[in-house]
C-alpha cells in the first residue's frame, strides 16, 4: 500500500512482561483516564454554558454524548490508521487533535461550534489515543496482561475523581473559556504518553533469509468468522445498553427521594472510589495461573453481578440503600472494566486485536447512543426510577447469559472437522521424528506454540 507499518508487532517476538512495558502501562493508564473521564468531567461546565448560550440541559448533554460516540464509533477508523501507520504516530496525532479541539472550543460563540470542537475533534483525538494504547499494552504483556489491564483500567475512576473537582475549580477562577483552554493544555500530555509507546523490535539478526510477512489488512473482517468474537461482540453490545444507565440516574434518583444535592452527588464519589480498587484487584485475580483459563466465565460472572446489583438497587428506598448499591455497583463495574478487553485479547489473539477492538467499539457506540436515552424516555413516561434500574439490570443480565451459554456450547466444543484435521496431521506411531526438526519447528513458529496467540480454546 506504500507506507511502512512501524509497530505492527513482529511475528515471533515474545512479550517482555516488564521492562519498558511498565512505561507503556503508565501511558495507557493516563490515556484511559482521559478517554473515559473527560466526557463526564466536562459536565461541570454545563450550567455555565446554559447561561452563556441560553440553551437547555438536553442541548449541553449532547456534548458528552458526541464525545462518547466518537470514542466508540471511530473504532474501525482507528484500526485502519494503526494498521497503516503504527500506534505511535496515530497517538501523537490524536493528542494534538484532542488538545486543539478544547483550545478551539474556548473561542466558540455557539453551541453548534462546541459540538464540532469539543465533541467531534476532541472525541476523535481521544479515540486515536485510546485504542492504540490498548494494542501496545497487549504487545508488551502476556503472562501479566490481566494485571496490566486492570491497572490501566483504574485510570478511569482515578481521573474522574481528579478532573471533576479540577474543572469546577477552573470554572470558578477563570470561567468556562479559561477552563477549556487549560484542559486543552492538559490533553497535550497524551502526546507524552504516545512517545512512550516504543515499538517492539527483534532482539538481533536471525541467520538465514528473513521470513516473509503475510500482507496486513487495514481492517481485518475475518474476525467475524471466529465464533468466539461474534458471541463476545453480541454480549458486549447488549451489556452496554444498560451498563452506563445507573451512574447517569443514581444522583437524580437520590434527589427524588429527598436527599440533599451534596449528599446525592457524593454517591458518584463512593462509586468511583470503590472502582479504583476493584479494577486492579480483578486484574490480579484473573492473572492467577488457575483462574486465567476461566477468564471468560469470570467476565460473565462480573456482568451477572452488575445486572443483579441493578435489580436490587431498584428496591432502595433511602440514602443508605443507595450507598450500599453504589458500593456493590462499583465492585461489579470495576470487574467489568478490568476484564472486557482482556477477554477480547484472549479470544482473537495479538495479530487480529487491532481490528477486533475497532469493530467491537463501533457496535458498542450504537448501544451507547441507545441505552441512556431509552432509560430517560422510560423515566419520562413512568416517572419511576425503579423501572429504569430494572431495565438496565435485565439488559446486563441478558448479556451475561449470552456470553456464558455461547461460550459453553459454541466455543468450548471444537468443530469435528478441526479435530479430524488435527488427527490427520499427527505422525504415525512408527515414524521417528528427528529432535533437530522439532527444535527448528518450535523456533520457527512460536506463535503457534503458546507464546503469543491465545485462541478461544486456550482461554476456556
Amino acid at each position: 500500500m506504500g507506507g511502512a507499518v512501524v509497530d505492527e508487532g513482529p511475528t515471533g517476538i515474545k512479550a517482555p512482561d516488564g521492562g519498558w512495558g511498565w512505561a507503556v502501562l503508565f501511558g495507557c493508564f493516563v490515556i484511559t483516564g482521559f478517554s473515559y473521564a473527560f466526557p463526564k468531567a466536562v459536565s461541570v461546565f454545563f450550567k455555565e454554558l446554559m447561561r452563556e448560550f441560553g440553551i437547555g440541559y438536553s442541548d449541553t448533554a449532547w456534548i458528552s454524548s458526541i464525545l462518547l460516540a466518537m470514542l466508540y464509533g471511530t473504532g474501525p477508523l482507528c484500526s485502519v490508521c494503526v494498521n497503516r501507520f503504527g500506534c505511535r504516530p496515530v497517538m501523537l496525532t490524536g493528542g494534538l487533535l484532542a488538545s486543539l479541539g478544547m483550545v478551539a472550543a474556548s473561542f466558540c460563540r455557539s453551541v453548534i461550534q462546541l459540538y464540532l470542537t469539543t465533541g467531534v475533534i476532541t472525541g476523535l483525538g481521544l479515540a486515536l489515543n485510546f485504542q492504540p494504547s490498548l494494542i501496545m499494552l497487549n504487545r508488551y504483556f502476556n503472562k501479566r496482561r490481566p494485571m496490566a489491564n486492570g491497572l490501566a483500567a483504574a485510570g478511569s475512576p482515578v481521573f474522574l475523581c481528579a478532573l471533576s473537582p479540577l474543572g469546577q475549580l477552573l470554572q470558578d477562577r477563570y470561567g468556562w473559556r479559561g477552563g477549556f483552554l487549560i484542559l486543552g493544555g492538559l490533553l497535550l500530555n497524551c502526546c507524552v504518553c504516545a512517545a512512550l509507546m516504543r515499538p517492539l523490535r527483534a532482539p538481533g539478526p536471525v541467520p538465514g533469509p528473513a521470513p516473509q510477512r503475510p500482507p496486513r489488512r487495514l481492517l481485518d473482517l475475518s474476525v467475524f468468522r471466529d465464533r468466539g468474537f461474534v458471541i463476545y461482540a453480541v454480549a458486549a453490545s447488549i451489556m452496554v445498553l444498560g451498563l452506563f444507565v445507573p451512574p447517569v440516574f443514581v444522583v437524580s434518583y437520590a434527589k427524588d427521594l429527598g436527599v440533599p444535592d451534596g449528599q446525592a452527588a457524593f454517591l458518584l464519589t463512593v462509586l468511583g472510589f470503590i472502582d479504583i480498587f476493584a479494577r486492579p484487584t480483578a486484574g490480579f485475580i484473573t492473572g492467577l495461573e488457575k483462574v486465567r483459563p476461566y477468564s471468560v466465565y469470570l467476565f460473565s460472572f462480573s456482568m451477572f453481578f452488575n445486572g443483579f446489583t441493578d435489580l436490587t438497587g431498584s428496591t432502595a428506598s433511602d440514602y443508605g440503600g443507595l450507598v450500599v448499591f453504589c458500593i456493590f455497583f462499583g465492585i461489579s463495574y470495576g470487574m467489568v472494566g478490568a476484564l472486557q478487553f482482556e477477554v477480547l485479547m484472549a479470544i482473537v489473539g495479538t495479530q487480529k486485536f487491532s481490528s477486533a477492538i475497532g469493530l467491537v467499539l463501533l457496535l458498542e457506540a450504537v448501544a451507547v447512543l441507545i441505552g441512556p436515552p431509552s432509560g430517560g424516555k422510560l423515566l419520562d413516561a413512568t416517572h419511576v426510577y425503579q423501572y429504569v434500574f430494572v431495565l438496565a439490570g435485565a439488559e446486563v443480565l441478558a448479556s451475561s447469559l449470552v456470553l456464558v451459554l455461547g461460550n459453553f456450547f459454541c466455543i468450548r466444543k471444537r468443530p469435528e472437522a478441526a479435530v479430524e484435521e488435527e488427527e490427520r496431521r499427527k505422525p504415525p506411531a512408527d515414524v521417528r521424528v528427528d529432535s533437530r526438526e522439532v527444535e527448528h519447528f518450535l523456533k520457527a513458529e512460536p506463535e503457534k506454540n503458546g507464546e503469543v496467540v491465545h485462541t478461544p480454546e486456550t482461554s476456556v
